[in-house]
């Protein structure tokens, strides 16, 4: 993708191994993608796609990489770069598979389909193409929770929770005694100091709304689970959007406004879509894939989206 030319010669850290990625598409789960990696906090800017505010985690082939030593920098992987062997002048130089060019044209495919310029622009990236790019990877399949915690995606400790928390989930819509397997895994989550069992359902048919005015930059609070349960419909959702269960992690706790989002490329049709209410991004929260049904250890990091009236301002930003 263009956005990634400028991040071509530098240096960067491996954040996690891409061995496979979730399904935002066709919804069907897990999906098992070949010799790839998420680098360390490169996320696309939009600049190719029609500012779309999305910030996708790049995926990087392996074949686009080099290892270098801890701590070369830059300028050391650009030199090394330049000293390469060259042709010499005798031998013909092959024509180009991909220029910049090409890559630009190809972020849109209404442009490679030769579509009238009047037409709704349908962008083409690697999200909306995941699906293409990548294979089935059942739930069930063990093999990809061993490389979660081979690869360092995941400590050992998280994947035991993670599987547990799945556990409890199926035993407590399959089998009997809900509440002892409910209070079971509190007990247990107790113990360990972590997070009691989200439940989430909404029962509004109209879902509120509340103006704060945040700001990039801005600190506030999300609120209890509870508080937001009861701003969401019977699908979970306020105004559209979903609350879940991967962001109750983040209840009570105390972040920073890093964004307002008002429009995403649809990954499904490649179209722009805009936001009709307001859509907040916290920095540094993402989904970890700690409780998804057939997705556990997903790397992907997708950006949580918050409405303004699940977060409340903290003392020190209060008027």
């Amino acid at each position: 993708m263009p956005e990634m030319l400028e991040h071509c010669g530098r240096v960067f850290r491996v954040e996690a191994s891409a061995h496979k990625t979730c399904d935002t598409i066709n919804k069907t789960g897990g999906r098992r993608m070949k010799d790839a990696v998420h680098l360390e906090g490169l996320r696309c800017n939009g600049a190719a796609h029609g500012g779309c505010q999305a910030g996708c985690l790049f995926f990087f082939k392996n074949v686009w990489l080099e290892q270098v030593e801890d701590g070369a920098s830059s300028t050391q992987a650009t030199n090394r770069a330049a000293t390469a062997p060259t042709l010499s002048p005798s031998t013909p130089t092959p024509s180009p598979r991909c220029t910049e060019a090409t890559l630009t044209a190809a972020t849109r495919i209404d442009q490679v389909a030769g579509t009238t310029a009047d037409a709704e622009v349908v962008y083409s990236c690697q999200i909306t193409e995941l699906f293409r790019a990548t294979s089935p990877l059942p739930w069930w399949d063990i093999r990809q929770y061993v490389e979660d915690v081979r690869s360092r995606n995941v400590a050992w400790t998280d994947m035991l929770h993670r599987l547990y928390f799945r556990f409890t989930a199926n035993a407590m819509q399959s089998l009997p005694g809900f509440r002892f397997w409910l209070a079971l895994y509190n007990g247990l989550q107790g113990m360990l100091g972590r997070p009691r069992f989200p439940i989430i359902q909404g029962t509004l048919k109209r879902t509120p709304s509340e103006v704060l005015g945040l700001k990039p930059g801005d600190k506030v609070k999300v609120k209890p689970l509870e508080e937001i349960v009861k701003t969401l419909d019977g699908r979970n959702r306020n105004r559209g959007m979903a609350f879940d269960k991967e962001q109750s992690i983040y209840c009570e706790q105390e972040h920073v406004v890093q964004s307002r989002v008002t429009e995403i490329i649809d990954e499904p049709t490649g179209k722009m879509v805009k936001f009709p209410n307001e859509c907040i991004i916290l920095a540094g929260i993402t989904c970890s894939s700690c409780y998804s049904e057939k997705r556990i250890g997903c790397p992907r990091a997708i950006y949580s989206y918050w409405r303004e009236c699940w977060l409340e301002r903290t003392e020190s930003e209060r008027p």
